[in-house]
């Protein structure tokens, strides 16, 4: 049941009867018509801005077209009043037996706010992709919690979603792991070693300097490197991976794909990618143009193999091989997302360190190429998270080894709390994570707040059932739920109404912190209910030696546990039954 999609479709079917008499002309576009709630709650429940948005191309006044769409409106039952505000906005007013009906619907519907919007349209994300080198820290986790808060929220809105993680398995960085494992290999075998600059100092590779020599024995020791680098550095990788794959799960991240950089080297599929583009004549040999600003003092112009960005929005043209024939970074990123393109995904969304935006005209430029502007790329960047606590900030240096891992944040906080908190900012804002803040039984903490809410219901439960009050869902959706009638009781069920429309709009915009927003709100609103009913005994959700009465204030509460509960599972988060 989405109410907010219903008024509409009533909006929408009086504006078609208008063009049948006449009132209005033909061939309108009521696409940016609208139903929302109002700015201001006092103004009605609902409100229209089909007078405001049809004018112009009707070529009439706002008001007249708003004044005959209110009269057909309140022709309908569900409509009680239908007021024209201003130059031409439509406040509605409904039957207060519609905020009943959606209590019940959320107790019976199985799925209350899931949408079909997606139409099984199949959508890859692909979020984390760390570099293979040591365990997540803070500094992805942000990005880890956003990219699987937004694959949930598309698949509750009907997508097909992939979840993702590349792999960078195939540059430079990976023979620095190699080096630095194999230290740690000698160091394991009794040696002194010094980690030179470039190399991982990081403790987290004593164990697997272990692992190493506890497979192949002494066979290492004292060798070359070409012996060595090429075994080391899969076993290095592969051990890192293991470590990266138990943090996600430590985040509740559970991934589909795991694709190697490194299976595009060597198989043709770069060639491949590239070959695509060079058979549109968007592949040539010329020269970049200097930099801007201050000139590097080693700058000198020299022919490249570029690709034409510049016709799909980029800035300049980006080299894709160097001058002594080896790939740039960008090919096998060209590669992988040719991939991509060809397994059939109607949607791509690449989220990126912050660090990664000057990469976002290129890799657009090369989807929209490889795809002939058929699969779009949405690329989300998540922005750097500030570590608090008793008021000082953590740092972190990935390389001196002294960075804040995942788990560490974790055995602080806990992973609801890490999860709701990564959440409580739009992905592309900064964000401040305060141990203090986050870890305070408070208002001012979001996820405690919204917590707080689930665990009151269930409380209310348990006591109901212990009194005898039949309180299943079932039961709960059979109650007399006309005896919600206090304006407090409608209000919060009319906030219930909002969640299908909520979850339609933070699916189109992809900002799933749009979802802890609302969790948020709807919580505020059952704590100010159930505080209310400290000074007016009515509003108590058990009310003594009256159980049919108590149960249709139960349902009332169990629909919004039901939601939190809904919305809490896109986030990733479990909702609370108590507190403790």
């Amino acid at each position: 049941m989405n109410l907010f999609a219903d008024m509409r479709a009533l909006v929408i079917s009086s504006l078609d009867e208008m063009v049948r008499r006449g009132d209005l002309p033909e061939g309108l576009d009521f696409a940016n018509v609208t139903v929302e709630p109002p700015r201001d709650a006092s103004h009605g429940d609902m409100a229209t801005n089909a007078a405001m948005v049809l004018a112009k191309p009707a070529k009439m006044k706002p008001r007249d077209i708003a004044e005959a769409l209110a009269a057909l409106l309140v022709a309908d039952a569900r409509v009680v009043t239908a007021d024209v505000a201003g130059p031409g906005f439509l406040n509605l007013r409904l039957d207060a037996s519609l905020w009943r009906d959606v209590v019940r619907a959320a107790l019976t519907d199985g799925g209350f706010g899931r949408s079909e919007m997606g139409a099984g349209r199949k959508v890859n994300v692909e979020y984390v992709s760390a570099n293979p080198t040591g365990p997540l820290h803070v500094g992805h986790t942000r990005g880890a919690v956003f990219g699987d808060a937004l694959a949930g929220l598309l698949e509750y809105a009907g997508y097909d979603v992939t979840r993702e993680y590349y792999i960078n398995d195939g540059g430079g960085q990976v023979d620095t792991l190699a080096r630095s494992v194999y230290l740690r290999y000698l160091e394991a075998h009794g040696q002194e070693v010094a980690f030179e600059d470039g190399t991982y100092p990081g403790d987290y590779l004593i164990a697997v300097g272990e692992a190493l020599k506890a497979k192949v024995g002494d066979a290492y020791v004292n060798q070359p490197e070409d012996i060595w680098l090429a075994d080391v550095r899969v076993f290095s990788t592969d051990a890192m991976m293991d470590i990266v794959r138990e943090d996600l799960a430590a985040l509740g991240i559970e991934m589909d794909v795991f694709y190697s950089e490194k299976s595009l080297y060597g198989t043709g599929r770069i060639e491949a990618a590239i070959e695509d583009l060079r058979g549109k004549g968007l592949i040539y040999r010329g020269t970049l143009e200097p930099p801007k600003g201050q000139m590097p003092e080693d700058w000198e112009p020299r022919e490249q193999t570029l690709f034409k960005s510049t016709d799909y929005g980029d800035d300049q043209d980006r080299p894709i091989q160097k001058s002594d024939g080896a790939w740039t970074y960008f090919a096998p990123d060209i590669a992988y997302h040719y991939d991509k393109v060809t397994r059939g995904f109607d949607l791509l969304i690449d989220v990126f360190g912050a660090d990664h935006g000057g990469y976002v005209k290129r890799m657009k430029a090369a989807v929209a190429a490889l795809s002939e502007n058929k699969v779009p790329l949405e690329i989300k960047l998540a922005q750097i998270v500030k570590l608090f606590k008793n008021g000082e900030e953590f740092k972190m240096s990935k390389r001196a080894g002294t960075f804040i891992t995942v788990q560490d944040l974790l055995a602080e906080v806990g992973r609801d709390v890490t999860r709701f908190i990564m959440l409580t900012r739009k992905n592309d804002a900064p964000l401040d994570f305060d141990f203090d803040e986050v870890t305070a039984q408070s208002k001012d903490n979001p996820v405690f707040y919204v917590q707080y809410a689930s665990a009151r219901v269930h409380s209310v439960l348990r006591k109901a059932a212990d009194a005898g009050i039949a309180v299943d869902d079932a039961a709960l959706a059979a109650a007399d739920l006309d005896q919600l009638a206090h304006e407090a009781e409608l209000a919060l069920a009319a906030k219930l109404a909002e969640w299908p429309r909520l979850v339609e709009i933070a699916a189109r915009t992809q900002e799933p912190h749009r979802v802890a927003f609302y969790l948020y709100d709807l919580a505020s609103d059952l704590h100010a209910l159930w505080n209310r009913g400290n000074d007016d005994t009515s509003l108590r959700f058990i009310q003594e030696d009256a159980p049919a009465t108590s149960q249709a204030k139960i349902a009332l509460i169990r629909a919004v546990s039901v939601v939190i509960s809904s919305g809490l599972g896109i986030l990733g988060v479990t909702p609370a039954t108590e507190m403790r």
